[in-house]
């Protein structure tokens, strides 16, 4: 009996990690750039059931079995493995506003950071006192020669990650972003986003903020192919993908699973007493 409580108990902390990766969902749903979490658990492996008190031996056509016969197999519980990040793309909500980006393909904006270098999904810039492009937090955005210096109010960005300036639109951002590409030859190439990308992405750790930092397993951050498998779209910010509907949907099957287990345990704990109580007396 003791072994079924062991499952019933392993059953209800996988579903506590479930449910601590769906609530953290569902707090970020409206994050721009937030990726869902999926909390993964693993089984250990089942047991075979055998009768032990049968006698003589059973003939069938092809041989012969032993004494003790499996009669079926039992579970021995799950527990957790690990909480992973889901990198499915996420929907562009156009700003019109010059200083969001997006990125419509695989990939990450690096941001430099008193922590070292930091990727982020989170388009969301702004220009600071110093001229420089920034996320809210205040953390400079790369390109491939450093932090983005802007002079004015007036850049464009193409879906190659360019950043052009022309101080002929000083004060009018949105009609440098609304000219046509043949139009930016005159332009000033400022800098180009550095848009970097991971072999094994699944192992980028979360730090908040929308940010990830490089862990020993992603290998090392490589750029993006700008302009063909991924695009910058400025004027556009990325939602979360995170699905509400999916997610309270989740939600109401882990609290069931876990009246299920919880129900088990109780179920056990009363055989188990009925057998001490009752059976054992005789």
């Amino acid at each position: 009996m003791v072994p079924g409580l062991y499952t019933g108990a392993s059953g209800m902390k996988a579903q506590m990690n479930r449910m601590d990766a769906l609530s953290n969902n569902l707090a970020n749903v409206d994050v721009t750039g937030y990726k869902r979490d999926l909390s993964v658990s693993k089984a250990f492996p089942q047991m075979l059931i055998r009768r032990t008190n049968d006698d003589g031996l059973y003939k069938f056509p092809f041989g012969s079995v032993d004494t003790a016969p499996v009669v079926g197999k039992i579970g021995t519980g799950v527990e957790y493995n690990e909480t992973y990040t889901v990198f499915e793309q996420g929907s562009l909500q156009q700003t019109e506003n010059p200083f969001d980006m997006a990125l419509d393909g695989e990939g990450f904006f690096s941001l430099q950071t008193d922590r070292g270098e930091r990727y982020s999904r989170n388009g969301s810039f702004h220009l600071s006192k110093e001229g420089i492009l920034v996320n809210k937090e205040g953390y400079p955005v790369l390109g491939t020669e450093g932090p983005i210096e802007i002079k004015k109010n007036n850049f464009v960005v193409d879906s190659q990650g360019r950043v052009y300036q022309n101080s002929t639109f000083s004060g009018d951002p949105e009609r440098l972003v609304s000219m046509e590409e043949n139009e930016w030859e005159n332009l000033e190439l400022v800098d180009t986003l550095k848009v970097v990308n991971f072999d094994r992405p699944r192992f980028l750790q979360k730090e908040g903020s929308s940010m990830w930092k490089q862990s020993n397993e992603t290998g090392d951050p490589r750029m993006a192919d700008l302009g063909s498998a991924v695009k910058v779209e400025q004027g556009f910010l990325e939602g979360s993908n995170v699905n509400p509907v999916t997610e309270m949907v989740r939600m109401i099957e882990v609290n069931r699973a876990y009246e299920a287990n919880q129900k088990a345990i109780t179920t056990q704990d009363s055989l188990s007493a009925r057998l001490i109580n009752d059976v054992l007396k005789v």
